[in-house]
């Protein structure tokens, strides 16, 4: 072997040896939590469990979602009345598009070419063309329309009304609402079993989560919160995260400030876990074995250990932080 060609090799080695601690790093994936008062996105390491940076967006960013074919993050900004639009290799803004007034939640179609979202002020989820970016119908509903989710075969959207205590039933072939459901006080989230058959909704002022059947739409169960030591009107479970093989249900119980485990099959509480002030996002990384909880009013992200159910630290993050994704 000529020295150049062992140089060119060890220098091939240096190269990958310099690059082997970044490449497992990109492996490992980041989480995003919005900021809803520093208009940023907090950047979490997974591999390190620590920030690795941040990403500015518009104002008063919340919730957020990864568009089906994992290449952009969408980001819903209240006071900017938009979503940001970020590429996921770059970080950096790809577009703006409107979303009318105080945007709160919103979802995207399997195929990504429609958004859903709720407009608070107007009583209304908003149907937006991802491609034109423009508006291309409204669906009046209850006032203060919060949660929205659509349905795995992309017929059918759910939206939640905080004032009137329902969940609306939206046929998107004719853009209107065929069933509303009655539920607790102040509906906030929801989430579908992986087969779709289950629809779980938090009730933020009635310490509960309401299990609907999406075939008759009919509420099968209600499951209520307990936490000891906390009232009754300090259990406000906002957010919702399923497990893959649908046999676990993870809920942030807001201002109890613990996660509950839920056994789905048997709709019993197995484990509380104490976190952060505010128990508000939940969301599972794709491995499953950790749980990422925002807490809204201690301002940093709780980090649990799913099977042995406990919190392992806590990541200050930005203020007022509201929703957390996963991106691997």
């Amino acid at each position: 072997m000529t020295k150049t060609v062992i140089a060119r090799h060890l220098r091939g080695a240096a190269a990958w040896l310099l690059a082997a601690p970044f490449a497992a790093l990109a492996q490992g994936g980041v989480a995003y939590v919005s900021s809803e008062k520093d208009h940023a996105l907090t950047v979490i390491d997974l591999k390190t469990q620590a920030v690795s940076g941040t990403v500015a967006t518009c104002k008063r960013p919340r919730h957020m979602q990864i568009a089906p074919d994992r290449k952009t993050l969408w980001v819903a900004c209240g006071d900017s009345a938009e979503a940001d639009v970020i590429d996921l290799a770059t970080r950096k803004s790809l577009r703006r598009i409107p979303l009318g007034d105080d945007p709160e939640i919103f979802d995207l179609s399997p195929d990504g070419r429609t958004l859903y979202v709720s407009n608070e002020e107007d009583a209304e989820v908003g149907v937006i063309d991802t491609a034109s970016g423009k508006r291309s119908g409204a669906i009046k509903v209850g006032e203060e329309p919060e949660g929205v989710l659509m349905s795995r075969d992309g017929k059918t959207v759910y939206a939640t009304s905080e004032v009137a205590s329902l969940v609306h039933v939206i046929d998107v072939a004719s853009g209107k609402v065929v069933k509303n459901i009655k539920v607790g006080k102040r509906p906030r989230r929801f989430a579908l079993t992986p087969d779709g058959s289950q629809l779980w909704v938090s009730n933020e002022l009635d310490a509960s989560v309401t299990v609907i059947g999406t075939r008759d739409h009919a509420v099968i169960d209600t499951i209520r919160f307990e936490v000891k030591g906390a009232r009754a009107a300090d259990i406000t479970p906002v957010g919702l995260a399923m497990s893959r093989d649908g046999k676990r249900a993870f809920v942030g119980l807001g201002k109890a400030n613990h996660v509950a485990f839920v056994d789905v099959a048997s709709r019993k509480v197995t484990d509380l876990v104490l976190v952060g002030k505010r128990a508000w996002s939940v969301a599972l990384d794709g491995a499953e074995k950790t749980l990422y909880v925002v807490n809204g009013m201690s301002d940093d992200v709780t980090i649990v250990d799913v099977a042995a159910a406990k919190a392992l630290k806590s990541v200050k993050v930005g203020r007022v932080p509201h929703t957390v994704v996963i991106a691997e």
